[in-house]
């Protein structure tokens, strides 16, 4: 078996798109002594960006324990394995372990290979990778990396789509950037759906999600009401919702239930939830919650269809972009309410709103509840992120930048 997926390891050929984490994976390979460890939802590419990451060393073991024949493996038959590992890879100094959390016990197996002055590389595609029992046991030994679907940038560099800084100056090479965006918004990042651009591709990895990932996994019962809870979310997205509400449209006995439901896609990384800003914790807690998806290729797939579709990606395109660029994340309402508070690694705050297109008849609400955002947090700047829409809004409070999608968007590629 380890023979195989070694045989395996490098073949389907074709080069890949070079990834935004791969700089600082790589750095983190070769710099840092801590358990390197690549999250995020299936088929987002971990894989390949773990392949990408082999090519820079030569002394490696690798495994991947997605593999049917290790559906039995305990932690108690690592020394065998590790056996097969040096008969067919030799002593190693690196370790990738792909979807280790498939495993029970696995951290075990990590700190054993750290104590014994070896690198490990682990993926996961569910957050328990990451949970208290991990943390205990190599508390300060290791670092995170999420991984998401392509980027804007990302999303050109698969298309082959070659830009300069002098781009946004001339008129065809801008109408380019916009219909690539455009196209980008609707179909999503998932490398593999955006390859073949098969439906059925992406309808069987949002059911190996459902079942595998989550039904199977937390031993669900109520199988149709957790889907109707799915596509509930789906078609409420960038909306506040309660787990009371959840509980009184499913049915279901009691909020605690639509909780645990929510909690567990929130493990797949499929969905995302924001938390209504506040100085109090529990009022935190207390407060309707924001759910955002990973991509936008599956609200495509799964939701009505409606006008309001495309703001909702817009804003939830947005919502990526900062959830993994910003420290910490929040959404802010009083009376009105402001869709981003961006807290930064600098202590610095980004205020943001996104509508699609302000028209005559949104305009005063999207920017009260800017104004409002920005006199909580004493910030004299704020930002709203339309579709296509640019201006610079003066206001004795301070001042709003109006910013098209596909500019803010395009920060993100090198040139």
């Amino acid at each position: 078996m380890v023979a195989e997926q070694k045989q395996t390891l490098r073949s389907g050929g074709e080069k890949s798109v070079g990834r935004e984490a791969y700089h600082r994976a790589s750095q983190l390979l070769k710099s840092d002594n801590r358990v390197l460890v690549i999250t995020g939802m299936r088929r987002v590419g971990k894989s390949t960006l773990l392949n990408q990451l082999l090519s820079e060393v030569n002394n490696y073991s690798f495994l991947n324990f997605e593999d049917e024949k290790l559906m039995n493996f305990k932690i108690e038959d690592f020394n065998l394995l590790n056996e097969a590992l040096i008969e067919i890879y030799g002593e190693s100094d690196y370790f990738f372990f792909d979807e280790i959390q498939n495993v029970e016990g696995f951290e075990v197996i990590v700190r054993k290979l750290q104590d014994s002055g070896k690198k490990v590389i682990i993926t996961g595609s569910n957050s328990s990778l990451l949970s208290m029992e991990f943390g205990t046991k190599l508390t300060g030994r290791y670092v995170q990396i999420e991984l998401f679907p392509f980027s804007f940038a990302e999303y050109l560099k698969f298309k082959k789509i070659k830009l300069t800084k002098e781009s946004f100056l001339i008129a065809q090479e801008k109408v380019k950037l916009k219909v690539y965006f455009k196209k980008w918004l609707e179909s999503g990042g998932m490398p593999e759906y955006l390859k073949y651009k098969d439906v059925n591709y992406l309808r069987t990895l949002y059911d190996n999600i459902l079942y595998r990932d989550v039904i199977a996994r937390f031993n669900i019962r109520r199988q149709s009401t957790f889907k109707e809870l799915v596509h509930t979310l789906v078609n409420n997205l960038t909306l506040p919702v309660t787990f009371n509400a959840l509980k009184n449209n499913l049915g279901l006995s009691n909020a605690e239930t639509a909780k645990e439901y929510v909690h567990y896609l929130t493990h797949t990384y499929f969905f995302y939830v924001l938390f209504c800003f506040s100085n109090s914790y529990k009022a935190q807690l207390r407060s309707p919650r924001k759910v955002y998806l990973i991509d936008n290729a599956f609200h495509s797939m799964i939701s009505f269809s409606s006008s309001e579709n495309r703001g909702r990606k817009l804003e939830n395109i947005v919502h990526l972009y900062y959830r993994k660029t910003a420290a910490k994340l929040f959404y802010f309402k009083e009376k009105g309410e402001c869709d981003f508070v961006a807290f930064n690694a600098d202590n610095t705050k980004e205020l943001v709103q996104v509508c699609y297109e302000i028209t005559a008849e949104n305009k005063t609400r999207e920017i009260n509840g800017l104004v409002e955002a920005m006199a909580f947090f004493k910030e004299n700047k704020g930002k709203i992120i339309t579709y296509d829409q640019e201006e610079v809004i003066k206001l004795p409070e301070g001042e709003i930048e109006v910013v098209p999608a596909w500019k803010f968007f395009s920060q993100e590629i090198n040139y």
